[in-house]
Formats: structure tokens, C-alpha cells, sequence
């Protein structure tokens, strides 16, 4: 079975890498000095401290696992490789909301990445999937849990 591959900006993946290294060399250390004392304590059978620990190091081992899956299959995007004239990932879009008049500024980036406070939606969205493709000027309708919104494109940048 193929892996999913994963883009990512190179932002993303510093990202993404720091937050790997930071788990490897402070956060695994600091459950295996946990881990360690509440062995110390004695009693192993009825030692909370040391199952908390035990457990904390178990969810921990399990992030790390991820992000070294994520990393190993992801794939950095060139910024000038990518067509500008149309909205795909990368893409920072400038709406118009047709109901509201309101605008809206969004950058169409992973799963990975996605952050909507920093303005960053996931490629996987409903909104971000009908705008893929779309150019300057086109008029885009989609279908949300809370209804239908319609967008008209003001400006697309990389």
C-alpha cells in the first residue's frame, strides 16, 4: 500500500522538524527522569506516578512515530513552480462573500498546516476544494454544513 504523500510549504516543514527534534531531545528525556524516579519509589505494582509516566511516554513515543511518518512522506513545494494565474495549495486568495460584502483573505496549505486563526485552510475543506482551480473574477458556489456560501475571486498571490 502506497503512503499518502504530504505537501508541505518549507515553513511547515521547519516546522514540523523542530517540533520533532524538541520531542527527541527535552520531552524524552524529561518522561525517561520521570519514569526513573517513580521507580526509585519502590513498589511498582501500586505506584501511580510510574504508570502516569509509563503512559505519558507511551503517548509520546506515539506523536513522534507520527511526525517521522509524516516527515519521511512529505513533500516540499517549490514556490516558483506554481502556476499563479489559478487557486491550488499555496495559494493566498482574496474573497468576496456575495451575501455579506464582506472580505475574506485565506492561503490554501495541508491538512498539516491548516491554522484558520492565521488564516491558513486546509486543502481538504469544502470552501478551499471548490476554489481549486479557479482564476481572477470566476464565481464560486459551495455547499457547507451551515449552508451555501457564494464567493466571488478578487486576487490570487503565491
Amino acid at each position: 500500500m502506497a503512503k499518502e504523500i504530504i505537501y508541505l510549504t518549507a515553513e511547515g516543514y521547519k516546522k514540523l522538524k523542530e517540533e520533532l527534534d524538541h520531542m527527541r531531545s527535552v520531552e524524552r528525556p524529561a518522561i525517561s527522569a520521570a519514569i526513573a524516579e517513580a521507580r526509585d519509589k519502590g513498589d511498582l505494582s501500586e505506584n501511580a506516578e510510574y504508570d502516569a509516566a509509563r503512559e505519558a511516554q507511551g503517548l509520546l513515543e506515539m506523536r513522534i512515530a507520527k511526525l517521522e511518518d509524516t516527515i519521511a512522506n512529505a513533500r516540499v513545494l517549490d514556490e516558483s513552480k506554481i502556476d499563479k494565474s489559478k487557486i491550488q495549495i499555496l495559494s493566498t486568495v482574496t474573497l468576496l462573500n456575495l451575501v455579506t460584502k464582506k472580505q475574506m483573505k485565506y492561503t490554501i496549505v495541508s491538512e498539516n498546516e491548516a491554522n484558520l486563526r492565521e488564516g491558513k485552510l486546509s486543502i481538504g475543506t469544502p470552501i478551499a476544494k471548490a476554489l481549486l482551480g479557479k482564476k481572477q473574477g470566476d464565481r464560486v458556489e459551495v455547499t457547507v454544513p451551515a449552508g451555501t456560501l457564494q464567493f466571488e475571486v478578487l486576487e490570487i498571490h503565491i
